[in-house]
């Protein structure tokens, strides 16, 4: 057996651990197939220590493949499927995958970036019922795949895990490698590992977990693997979040822990009186939401409709989390985003590293209490600007704590623009507005978006003898949505006489942003 999975197949065998939309698998036939990956994989070639980029969405092979790598020192790359090839391609390159595995309805833009990297990735499989009619040179389809393995007991089982790719600053995204990619120890470390997460928030042992986000993200992966394999979860997926399925399927799954950002919570609020009001939710135990800041108004509607199960986090694929606050904590201190957990310490220090007092706002800071550590791949500079030795790191973000230890968030990386959740760098939108031949310059910033949090906005300054128009900005967002996924494109496009530039070619993007932020009753 799977290591991590054996208490549970000896527990319970028929007990169902993974659904999605097209099937089922129970506990049992889960670890047949990861024994079945882990012996094919091998067989094709991927060793330990290897890299396996993965391009699919929320579906049981997915996790059928994430805890073969954990059991057999793979490093898992769950590559962003909104990505375009070029974006793919760099990823490929960067992370030198050994194998690539694909779900067929991605099956395009991976061929495309195949041809773009200079990384062949020589084992290539590709997941789905329309696989066979896939065009993806040397592919071997994954039941073909699953069926040539052995469905023994594999050897030499050993930690892997995953690698997650952020988006840059540079205009290129990062691999952060930490605390959940060891390679090579124990199999067991997952099992504390997990465990103690799960029992740090309060998570049911053979409870039901809902997965309503895309799992490359780090924060949604760790939300489902770890009820998975340190409580015997069931996990029910959905590729794609629609608000009133959502609340069917808490019911009628009667799921007890949902990972959601502030959203989908505006969404499931927006629904009709009548749909909401068929909603029971009394199966639900832990509804933890994090990623972007939460409306206050969005979070008390939520409290008044759910009740107190549902709490907050804060911190990122390089921390982990670092500070939990339940439901009845954010009502007596709105706006705090909880203490520091169990696993970490956290700091808010001044720009010369002192202690900042209680209430003083500055740069926040973090240190894990297990010894764990991130960097990001491939780029020494980055990892250093982000530490300040004896292990305390930052995600770049602006906060004060209170006399309790109760952390709140002021500001952020000013540059960082969070939409419905997802992190977007401007830098890279940047680099590709200003390869089009009517932009002399740009810049790229947040506006509030009711539904989102924040939109992306763009403003240029044209090149000599170019004159806006409307025709304009929608060609300048149509150049971005080639080279970038579509959510990074910008939504609506400002013309400036001149970017407010310093003479040393720093941007003042403040006096472009916040305009638009002083009627919002927030700043991020």
């Amino acid at each position: 057996m799977a290591a991590c999975l054996k208490r549970f197949v000896e527990a319970t065998p028929d007990r169902t651990a993974l659904v999605d939309v097209h099937g089922s698998r129970t506990f049992a036939e889960l670890d047949e197939r990861v024994n079945r990956l882990i012996s094919a994989l091998r067989a094709a070639g991927v060793r330990n220590g290897d890299t396996v980029a993965v391009l699919c969405g929320n579906r049981n092979e997915l996790f059928e493949l994430t805890l073969a790598g954990m059991h057999a020192s793979l490093l898992l790359v769950p590559v962003n499927w909104h990505w375009v090839a070029d974006e793919v391609a760099y990823v490929l390159d960067d992370a030198d995958a050994t194998a690539v595995v694909v779900e067929g309805r991605f099956a395009e833009v991976a061929a495309a970036a195949l041809t773009m990297a200079d990384n062949r990735c020589p084992v290539r499989v590709v997941i789905g019922p329309d696989e066979a009619a896939v065009d993806l040179d040397g592919a071997v389809a994954f039941e073909d795949l699953v069926r040539s393995g052995d469905p023994a007991e594999p050897d030499a089982q050993a930690t892997g895990g995953p690698m997650f790719y952020t988006s840059g600053t540079t205009g290129r995204p990062k691999g952060v490698r930490g605390g959940l990619s060891r390679l090579g120890e124990d199999p067991a470390l997952w099992e504390l590992v997990a465990g103690s997460f799960c029992g740090m928030l309060g998570l049911p042992e053979a409870g039901v977990t809902l997965l309503e986000g895309p799992a490359y993200h780090s924060a949604q992966w760790v939300f489902s693997v770890f009820p998975l394999v340190g409580m015997g979860s069931t996990l029910v997926m959905r590729h794609r979040f629609d608000p009133a399925e959502t609340l069917e399927l808490i019911d009628r799954c009667a799921v007890t822990n949902v990972h959601l950002v502030p959203t989908q919570f505006v969404r499931m609020l927006k629904l009709p009186d009548d749909v909401r009001s068929r909603f029971d939710g009394s199966s639900l135990e832990t509804v933890l939401h994090g990623a972007a800041p939460c409306p206050p108004e969005v979070k008390r509607a939520m409290l008044e409709w759910w009740g107190p199960v549902v709490g907050e986090y804060y911190g990122g694929t390089e921390a982990g989390f670092l500070t939990l606050c339940t439901g009845a904590e954010w009502l007596e201190r709105p706006g705090s985003i909880g203490r520091e957990t169990a696993m970490s310490e956290v700091a808010v220090l001044r720009e010369d590293g002192t202690t900042a007092s209680p209430g003083e706002s500055g740069q926040i800071w973090f240190r894990s209490r297990v010894g764990a550590d991130f960097e990001y791949h491939n780029a020494p500079d980055k990892t250093a600007a982000a530490h300040r030795g004896d292990g305390w790191g930052t995600l770049g973000d602006v906060g004060y704590l209170d006399e309790d230890g109760y952390l709140y968030l002021s500001d952020r990386k000013i540059d960082m623009i969070i939409s419905g959740g997802v992190n977007i760098y401007p830098a890279e939108i940047e680099g590709v507005l200003v390869t089009h031949p009517a932009v002399a310059d740009a810049a790229v910033f947040g506006v509030p978006d009711e539904e989102f949090g924040e939109q992306v906005k763009a403003a240029v300054e044209l090149a000599e003898g170019v004159a806006p128009s409307d025709d304009l900005e929608a060609q300048l967002i149509a150049h971005c949505r080639e080279h970038l996924a579509g959510y990074k494109a910008p939504k609506s496009v400002d013309v400036l006489d001149a970017l407010p530039r310093q003479p040393t070619g720093k941007l003042f993007k403040r006096l472009l942003r916040d305009p638009y932020w002083e009627s919002a009753g927030r700043t991020i």
